[in-house]
């Protein structure tokens, strides 16, 4: 797990959070109080990672977060009106001095009957000194001294709250696809892990869309270019997608291509994937490429698969 916490990319939620709400808990029901995980442990053992699995199954994730400010993080989720109904908070040594409060703003969330859960990232002094090597970062703590110093000043200054977690994770053997199954299957509840799937239409004249994870081509079929009367619409257009879809194979490979991504899409739950984006490519992105995505979008929109269309090059000629 090439990972590391010190390069998270959300470092500047915390400061979003206002100190001014009022602590007082009485006008807020009990059903309306979020949910509450609150992910440590070492730096390097994968924070980020859970994080993000977390953020992927639904929850608003905050990093780096004072821990002074939980239950104003959770008093904020409760009068949201039900738009935010699962916290999950990083805190870390990088907090440094606000580190120390987090004691306190447990004893505060447990006496205003919050519920929630602590989950701790553990890893070995090899695990996680090969990792800060690979990236060749220090050791938030290691000062003027070395990894090692860093990880045993960190492993100390977390070992009560360690004691008090809810769920310690070992990651000193885990690869991150591991970890995130790990947090799917305490998280996730009885139902898979959702996929979302962009669709995205596009010419091969304007080049291959950059963030495309599979590509289909559609060239295989004739143009409705070269036919007069289609030639001014689109893929949009009923005509021209009559047209697409009456020529020999293509029903057949939108049905042969729908079971193959239900065979992809089952690997990607599995392997922690949460989003996928279709390339569908013709000549000139307008005719064949966006009635061949609208069909193939409706296929896995069917399936349950949360599904959004992009036409990249329609409307480019």
């Amino acid at each position: 797990m090439n990972e590391h916490d010190g390069q998270e990319e959300r470092t500047g939620d915390g400061a979003q959070v206002s100190t001014g709400t009022p602590n007082d808990k009485a006008a807020v029901p009990d059903a309306a109080i979020p949910e509450l995980v609150i992910i440590s442990g070492m730096s390097g053992a994968g924070r980020s990672t859970a994080a993000k699995c977390l953020e992927d199954l639904g929850w608003f994730v905050v990093d780096n977060l004072p821990p002074a400010l939980i239950p104003t993080m959770v008093e904020l989720g409760a009068r949201s009106q039900g738009n935010v109904a699962r916290i999950a908070v990083v805190v870390d040594v990088r907090g440094r001095r606000f580190f120390d409060n987090l004691r306190e703003s447990l004893a505060d969330l447990e006496a205003k009957n919050v519920t929630r859960r602590i989950v701790f990232l553990e890893s070995s002094d090899e695990a996680l000194v090969r990792r800060f090597e690979s990236v060749r970062r220090p050791h938030p703590l290691q000062g003027d001294g070395r990894i090692v110093d860093g990880i045993a000043a960190e492993r100390e200054l977390l070992r009560e709250l360690r004691g008090d977690a809810d769920l310690v994770i070992d990651t000193s053997s885990l690869n991150v696809h591991e970890l995130r199954a790990k947090m799917d299957a305490q998280f996730a509840g009885e139902e898979e892990p959702e996929l979302r799937a962009t669709v995205m239409s596009f010419g091969y004249k304007y080049g291959l869309p950059v963030d495309a994870d599979l590509v289909v081509d559609c060239r295989f079929l004739p143009n409705p270019h070269w036919v007069p009367e289609l030639r001014p619409y689109t893929g949009l257009n009923d005509e021209v997608s009559g047209y697409v879809f009456n020529q020999p194979g293509a029903k057949e490979f939108l049905d042969r291509y729908t079971e193959l991504l239900q065979l992809v899409a089952t690997g990607y739950r599995r392997e922690g994937k949460r989003y996928v984006t279709i390339a569908v490519g013709c000549t000139g992105g307008k005719h064949r490429s966006v009635a061949m995505s609208e069909k193939l979008a409706a296929r896995l929109a069917a399936e349950g698969v949360e599904t959004v269309v992009v036409h990249r090059d329609m409307g480019r000629e």
